[in-house]
């Protein structure tokens, strides 16, 4: 089955819960096909955010794509948002099955 995968990238973005919608748009405009998001919690440079109140609630959204789609949606994340809100952005290298499902939405 290893000769079935094939690399593609996902995008792992841990953020204020209340950026949620807005991000999902902004994905979507910038070609990916979709998205997961899931509670976050933990402790950094902001300190402790344990999500128990929604002012306080992070989350963690992923997206696989391609490495075109990838690098766009990061560049997009550090023009609009880097400046202004607690956000850490990086990008993995995954092996996915089915590669036509991570492709950009403009492909």
């Amino acid at each position: 089955m290893s000769q079935d995968l094939h690399t593609r990238k996902l995008l792992t973005v841990i953020c204020e819960a209340g950026l949620e919608e807005e991000l999902a748009a902004d994905f979507a405009a910038g070609g990916a096909c979709g998205y997961t998001v899931t509670d976050a919690r933990g402790q950094g440079a902001h300190g402790h955010r344990d999500g128990s109140w929604s002012s306080g609630a992070n989350i963690r959204i992923e997206v696989l794509c391609d490495e075109p789609t990838a690098l766009g949606l990061l560049e997009m994340l550090a023009t609009r948002y880097f400046a202004d809100y607690y956000m850490v952005a990086f990008v993995s290298d995954v092996a996915v099955l089915r590669p036509g499902k991570f492709q950009s939405v403009a492909n």
